[in-house]
């Protein structure tokens, strides 16, 4: 009995490593300059499929690269990317401070509170997990799918930043708005960045088309999530259509642009004077661009005004802007004009070390009389860093900031920031 129980131990433990020493056989580790690969042997070359990775790349300064490891399918057809970040970064706020873990001027107190000058903040919320799956098929040509994460849920739990599918011109899902140019951000530590930003993430359907080397077009359906105060005589409704943004861009030379983007929006509330529903159309315009003025030094540009369109812009996303009390007529809500710029330069000492500084400013205009003494009239945003890539994979920063917000009684507060950050992209 025992001598019976030892073979069938043996032939257990046989059985469970047969497929794993088969697995080992089939797949072999192949090197390149960006990527490790694990792939079928005898297939044809990866090398197609490593360019989708890098045609797909996202122009945001603060989204994760390619990823670093990849498994390739028998036929090199599609592969599977497994990538991210892991970043923490040290604050320390001196002379008035930004009430967030993010440098935002709009969370600067207005009047500044004496009893709170200063404080001492460390965030690894922001690291990223990301998959991307990316393929060349006769169905859907070149096409990638993508989910993106970071720690910045409820209780530094995982929250979904990206998920969509772009194929043929075509991208459906979650990502970056179509309003929003990312190449013309400067690069920030600081998560929100500045505060002129138009980098909202939205669902959305969105097709592109390439006219040429040099002209770019592109019109998409984004989910509408206004944010608006109702005041007494109002409430909120379901939206009736999606938010249209479009836009048209000339490039030229490896890193310059300049791009013409229009938003339109309908904003639909309810008149409890009237027992009515409204709809108040929003709009946007904005002229971005990055230009290369010499080799390594960089100049970025950014110019938004539009009236509705406060959930668009980083200081005022999420502050009920978008449409407020009309005074002159109970009941009545109205849009308030809203301009946004910011302009920044960087220059790069060599490949693994560059230095930038920008200067953004946001402001929301009253309109028929509308005041709210504590209510937002401009917040101003500067910022000079540095960074420094020790390795291809782990770079080091550093960072100064100023803010400043002004409240329509006139009182204002302002924040000094110090930060540093370390990253290691995998």
């Amino acid at each position: 009995m025992n001598k019976m129980f030892k073979i069938c131990f043996i032939t257990a433990l046989l059985g469970l490593f047969m497929p794993v020493y088969a697995q080992k056989k089939k797949m072999s580790p192949l090197f390149s300059n960006e990527f490790i690969i694990l792939t079928g042997k005898n297939g044809p070359n990866t090398e197609d499929i490593i360019n989708i990775f890098r045609e797909t790349r996202s122009l945001h300064f603060q989204d994760p690269d390619a990823p670093r490891f990849l498994l390739v399918d028998q036929k090199h057809r599609m592969a599977l990317g497994i990538g991210g970040y892991v970043k923490l970064t040290t604050s320390y706020d001196f002379r008035g401070i930004s009430d967030n873990v993010d440098f935002v001027p709009y969370d600067i107190p207005t009047p500044a509170n004496p009893a709170e000058k200063s404080q001492y903040q460390m965030d690894a919320s922001t690291s990223r997990i990301f998959l991307k799956l990316v393929g060349n098929n006769k169905a859907l040509g070149k096409f990638s799918a993508y989910i993106e994460t970071d720690f910045r849920g409820d209780h530094h739990t995982l929250r979904l930043r990206q998920a969509y599918l772009a194929t043929r011109g075509f991208l459906l899902g979650q990502s970056w708005s179509t309003f929003s140019d990312l190449a013309s951000i400067p690069p920030t530590i600081d998560f929100e960045g500045p505060n002129a930003n138009t980098t909202l993430r939205n669902v959305q359907v969105r097709y592109t088309y390439n006219v040429n080397k040099h002209w770019q077009m592109a019109i998409a359906a984004e989910n509408p999530d206004p944010s608006i105060t109702y005041g007494i005589y109002a409430r909120s409704i379901k939206q009736r259509m999606p938010d249209i943004p479009a836009y048209i861009q000339y490039s030229w030379g490896t890193s310059s642009h300049i791009r013409a983007t229009g938003l339109f929006r309908g904003l639909s509330y309810r008149n409890m004077v009237t027992e009515k529903n409204r709809t108040l159309v929003a709009w946007g315009a904005q002229l971005s661009g990055l230009a290369t003025l010499f080799p390594g030094f960089t100049l970025y540009y950014q110019g938004t005004y539009g009236k509705g369109i406060s959930q668009y812009i980083d200081d005022l996303n999420g502050n009920n802007a978008d449409l407020v009390p009309d005074p002159q007529s109970m009941g009545r809500l109205q849009t308030l004009p809203t301009l946004a710029f910011l302009g920044g330069v960087k220059y790069a000492f060599s490949s693994r070390c560059f230095a930038s500084a920008s200067y953004s400013q946001v402001r929301l205009y009253s309109q028929h009389g509308y005041y709210d003494a504590e209510g937002y009239k401009y917040g101003q945003y500067a910022v000079g860093n540095i960074f420094w890539n020790v390795t291809p994979n782990c770079q080091l920063g550093m960072e100064y900031l100023y803010g400043r917000r002004v409240s329509m009684d006139k009182s204002s507060g302002h924040a000094n920031r110090i930060q540093a950050m370390v990253q290691y992209n995998f």
